[in-house]
């Protein structure tokens, strides 16, 4: 499942309005979806015949910081608690409450980060030159990213529609257009969009009147292609985006196919890797390395990456950061390197923002905020939605994960606190004392929304009804774990189309001045964030 959290702030929320968005094992991408396991083959280094290696190439691996020589690993984790905590406390609090902003957070002496540093190496010297980019087709000629399971979604083969746009009389392959094209949109960037970009021909003069009616033709082809990915892996967050200016709905689709083919990277399964983990982190590698040359020098690999291209080109203070971080997202839901069990609230808090609010980030250039407000001001709401909608896919799916993956994403300390055990969530015990921990999370979830809230009428007006139907409409899952006897163990609270359709009018009416003035008879009884705040700290209080 892809998963990501569009959430609020400029540019954040819009992700969100399906369930999707958070990106991550667990990660619904709020672009998200039911994560599929069929065996799938995408990875552009060379399959092995050979018989599968039982012990990852990493798991030799040390630390190469002294700090981390002796440190213990965390339990069921590649992860030491120093690592943990060396990334926890560059975290930075905003406004003094229970956000944080773990922004390019990452210890590079980790495990983890030695791993994939590792592999990126032995990959870049695989290629012939420093210019050379990678090849834009996996072994079975598919764009990385694209397998078996996104073939069978969209229901069709990705990105073969390039070839219907060659000028195959002229010699034109495939992958010359695509370069053409993308030097194209990169003549029409400001200045410094690109640091690294070399000055190439006279700008968009050097093209005809037909070859850039043909780029033109290429590029809207490729994000109406995006466009069906997204409507076929998140249609309620596709039809959010529906009522967004065309330009904002096209860098949207753009954002999402980045991150669900992010996803798809490291979840595919790879049945015939004499090493899988060895060769995900090849393809990890790449799909970095690929990222950092489209923000630095404006490069692409295969079609789909315009799309990316031409959004940088637009909004070139689009951030790299959220990115990169999404990707170290990626690696803590990797076994033997990354965590399988959390602690304390504020290292699930760190995995939150890295598979959930980045997406806001992502987005937060697109959006805009409202006149007085600023990107500073709506980060705070932006990332507590994020995490507001990744609590809900956790405590949603806690059976899920729990008997499918063997996955326990609720903090360790909480489940202590209440007396609920890991054996229990395994056997599907609802006890009253896993009650007791579910009103916890719940009442936890319900501040960080509060918060969110906060953060609607700082956006531009055209991104507050997505981002009030995603508050809205995810939020109600809430209320069916409640309505389902706070079971999420054997239950799956669910919110039908028809249900989410019938709240638009009420998520039109709250975007509205007057709603604050007469709200609506649902809202009447609706706490302050200080009232959920306060709700949290007693259901705590009284266990």
């Amino acid at each position: 499942t892809l998963a990501a959290a569009l959430a609020l702030s400029s540019g954040m929320s819009w992700a969100l309005i399906q369930s999707p968005v958070s990106f991550s094992h667990q990660r619904t991408v709020a672009f998200g979806a039911k994560r599929r396991r069929a065996t799938v083959l995408m990875s552009v280094v060379p399959q092995k015949k050979d018989e599968v290696s039982s012990v990852p190439f990493f798991a030799s691996l040390e630390p190469k910081s002294p700090a981390h020589a002796n440190a213990k690993t965390h339990e069921n984790s590649g992860r030491s608690s120093e690592e943990i905590a060396n990334e926890l406390s560059l975290g930075v609090t905003l406004d003094g409450g229970p956000v944080i902003d773990f922004a390019s957070v990452k210890d590079s002496t980790s495990r983890a980060e030695t791993a994939l540093a590792e592999s990126r190496k032995k990959y870049e010297a695989t290629l012939d030159g420093v210019n050379d980019p990678p090849p834009s087709c996996s072994a079975d000629g598919r764009l990385m990213g694209i397998n078996d399971d996104v073939v069978a979604e969209v229901g069709y083969e990705i990105g073969l529609f390039v070839d219907e746009y060659v000028d195959k009389a002229s010699g034109e392959d495939a992958n010359a257009l695509v370069q053409k094209c993308a030097r194209y949109i990169r003549s029409k960037a400001g200045m410094g969009t690109f640091p690294q970009s070399s000055k190439e021909g006279n700008g968009a003069n050097e093209f005809t009147k037909d070859e850039t009616s043909r780029f033109d033709q290429l590029l809207a082809r490729a994000y109406d292609e995006s466009g069906v990915v997204t409507s076929a892996f998140a249609k309620t967050f596709y039809l959010g985006t529906q009522v967004l200016p065309e330009p904002a709905m096209k860098a949207i689709w753009a954002v999402y196919v980045w991150c669900r083919r992010t996803d798809e990277i490291v979840d595919a399964p790879r049945p015939e890797a004499q090493d899988p983990n060895a060769e995900m982190l090849t393809d990890l590698s790449e799909w970095e390395i690929r990222l950092e040359r489209l923000f630095d020098r404006g490069d692409v690999v295969d079609v789909l990456d315009l799309p990316l291209l031409d959004c940088k080109a637009q909004c070139p203070q689009l951030p790299i950061a959220p990115f990169s971080d999404m990707i170290r997202g990626m690696l803590m839901d990797i076994p033997g390197l990354g965590q399988e069990r959390y602690d304390t609230w504020d290292e699930l808090h760190l995995y939150c923002y890295r598979v959930a609010g980045t997406v806001g980030l992502m987005c937060m250039p697109v959006w805009g905020c409202a006149p007085g407000y600023t990107d500073e001001m709506a980060k705070e709401p932006a990332l507590s939605l994020g995490v507001a909608f990744q609590i809900t896919n956790i405590l949603r799916d806690v059976g899920e994960d729990a008997k499918d993956r063997g996955r326990v994403y609720l903090p360790q300390n909480d489940m202590d606190k209440f007396g609920v055990t890991e054996q229990q969530l395994f056997d599907q015990i609802v006890d009253e004392n896993y009650i007791n921990l579910m009103k916890f999370e719940i009442a936890r979830a319900r501040m960080y929304y509060a918060r969110a809230l906060r953060g609607v009428p700082m956006l531009s007006p055209f991104a507050r009804l997505p981002v009030q139907l995603a508050l809205d409409a995810y939020g109600k899952i809430l209320d069916k774990i409640e309505e389902n006897g706070y079971d999420s163990l054997t239950k799956r609270a669910y919110v039908g189309k028809w249900e989410k359709l019938a709240g638009i009018p009420s998520s039109w009416y709250r975007t509205l001045e007057i709603s604050k003035m007469m709200p609506l008879p649902e809202d009447w009884g609706r706490p302050s964030l200080d009232e959920y705040e306060k709700q949290w700290d007693d259901v705590l209080q009284k266990k």
